[in-house]
């Protein structure tokens, strides 16, 4: 594969990329933190605002067949600007919606966009690695973490001089057209990627049927956002309940998952091109999955975080190296792997619940463990495709229906 002659076309577009991921996430974090604000101003309780959040996530899990044609008809870089356009759009609505009703219609519309956001940059992303044959998925997706970060800082500190969600929101929406402004002139206007998979028989379909490969890669980014979903949801209820770790101590669940798996990402593109992507993504689910088992069964604190911690190693790699593998498959297959994660990551918190509930919430949290191993168990039967020189690796490869 050749390269281009120097490193500065590959770092631009790499920043580029990278201020999409940082924009997701800070847009995100930026309405999120600010919803007791809306919780008070259009005066409804916990079961609305779990409602408005549903209706986030059920609009990106829902545009998969509009996100597969607008991605087939105006490419990724067209694509990831109009929808980080919208966004910036929905962001201000936010802040002036007058009704729940209404902010239900905004929420289900930034879901959507988020959904168009999401796999417009991560074909990017797949399209860098393969124009350039560097590995870069797993940083990029860092960056998304970084993001959130960002955003949840800001929302914090514009609160010591102004509770207004106007002002948060007009600072965040410049902020967010800044990205977008940086981002433009260097996004990949073409990507090298493989044509959709046709099933036989199939050619022509305005949305062709999925293959194997393309369900199984479907299947273990459910399994990975349930997991990292659920870790966030529920691991400061087990330090607290079950573990009975002081209140000082129970949000220190989700910071050490977020920590290690932001660390993680930051070098794991190494690891990729050390080991390659399958590898990485089974024995990393691995880990995670053996990790949170024995700390069940130790019990307590320390062993509780320990095990998070291994969780939020073991799957930091496993979204961005599905993602890259499902945008080789072309634009269908990454459209539908991204909805199905979206439907993992709000379905997960949910199914631990109804466990739990059942048993206990170790059983639940045990449920994660085994979402971690069918992650394992769905990646070997993925062909991982190999970004960089020495990452080759024998794959399974399935023949299509």
């Amino acid at each position: 594969m050749s390269r281009p002659s120097g490193p500065a076309p590959y770092r631009r577009s790499l920043l580029a990329i990278a201020a999409l991921f940082c924009f997701l996430g800070f847009q995100y974090a930026s309405w999120a933190a600010r919803l007791p604000a809306f919780k008070s101003r259009l005066g409804i309780g916990p079961a609305e605002i779990g409602l408005l959040l549903m209706a986030c996530g059920a609009g990106a899990a829902a545009s998969f067949p509009l996100v597969a044609a607008l991605l087939r008809r105006f490419g990724s870089r067209l694509l990831s600007l109009a929808s980080g356009v919208v966004l910036t759009g929905v962001l201000l609505a936010f802040s002036v919606v007058p009704d729940y009703p209404l902010a239900l219609v905004v929420a289900a519309l930034d879901g959507v966009a988020v959904g168009c956001l999401n796999v417009a940059m991560n074909a990017q992303g797949a399209a860098l690695e393969v124009r350039h044959g560097r590995t870069a998925m797993a940083r990029l997706h860092a960056t998304f973490s970084g993001g959130s970060l960002a955003g949840a800082l800001i929302a914090s500190g514009v609160n010591l001089f102004s509770t207004s969600v106007v002002v948060h929101f007009a600072i965040a929406s410049v902020l967010l057209l800044a990205l977008l402004g940086y981002a433009a002139p260097a996004l990949l206007a073409e990507e090298p990627a493989a044509e959709p998979e046709q099933p036989a028989g199939k050619a022509g379909s305005k949305l062709p049927l999925p293959t194997r490969i393309t369900l199984w890669m479907g299947l273990a980014m459910a399994f990975g956002t349930v997991t990292e979903g659920a870790m966030n949801d529920w691991s400061a209820l087990y330090l607290r309940e079950v573990a009975h770790a002081g209140a000082e101590l129970a949000p220190m669940g989700i910071a050490v998952v977020s920590v290690m798996m932001v660390l993680a990402r930051v070098f794991a593109d190494g690891w990729r091109n050390r080991w390659g992507d399958g590898r990485l993504v089974r024995s990393g689910s691995a880990l995670a999955a053996a990790g949170l088992a024995l700390a069940l069964l130790a019990g307590g604190t320390v062993p509780a975080l320990l095990g998070f911690a291994c969780m939020g190693l073991g799957m930091a790699a496993v979204t961005p190296c599905v993602y890259a593998a499902a945008a080789r498959h072309g634009s269908d297959a990454l459209s539908l792997v991204a909805a199905m994660g979206t439907t993992g990551l709000l379905a997960g918190p949910a199914v631990i619940g109804f466990v739990a509930n059942g048993t206990s919430l170790v059983w639940g949290m045990a449920t994660i463990s085994v979402s971690a191993v069918l992650v394992s168990l769905s990646a070997t039967r993925i062909r991982f495709p190999a970004v960089a020189a020495g990452a080759a690796e024998p794959a399974v490869e399935l023949a299509t229906p």
